[in-house]
């Protein structure tokens, strides 16, 4: 038996990140939202079948909705499976509502989906951001920096050995 890559130790089962979202966004705010779902929908989420790179989050008529997101089909769920690609209901406050609405219309700011877990109560919930999206030359920046950053850490650590 081998053991698993220390990659995703940090990871809990079940827990879907959008890494995707970190590289091409400036994350200003995050927000807590419930998941309204189906019972299959929910089975496929601790398989850790989903997907939310490309995903976002609308606001229409006072509710806010993901949308992009895929949910993989639960296979014992059989004639009563969800649509894969469907628009789902997030669960905010009133209040929550009003703010990202205001800062996505008149700043610029995108919903966007971090990570979908499940909390200590075993409820579905996503991690959402107010973004603003990094140009090309940005993401070279931060690139540049962070391989500078691992080459500095690289030489310390070689450095204390001796």
């Amino acid at each position: 038996m081998t053991a698993k890559s220390n990659k995703n130790s940090s990871r809990k089962p079940g827990e879907i990140v959008n890494k995707k979202a970190y590289r091409d966004f400036y994350i200003a705010e995050r927000f807590e939202a419930g998941l309204s779902l189906a019972g299959s929908e929910v089975k496929s989420l601790r398989a850790g079948a989903a997907d939310i790179k490309g995903s976002y989050a609308r606001i229409e008529e006072n509710q806010c909705w993901l949308v992009g997101a895929t949910i993989a089909h639960y296979e014992q769920a059989g004639a009563f499976n969800h649509e894969p690609k469907r628009k789902r209901k997030l669960l905010l406050h009133k209040a929550q509502i009003r703010k990202i609405r205001e800062k996505t219309e008149h700043r610029g700011f995108t919903l966007v989906p971090l990570r979908i877990y499940f909390n200590e109560k075993s409820l579905a919930k996503i991690e959402l951001a107010l973004a603003r999206g990094k140009r090309q030359y940005d993401k070279r920046r931060s690139i540049s920096e962070r391989e500078q950053k691992k080459d500095i850490d690289k030489n310390m650590k070689r450095y204390r050995k001796k």
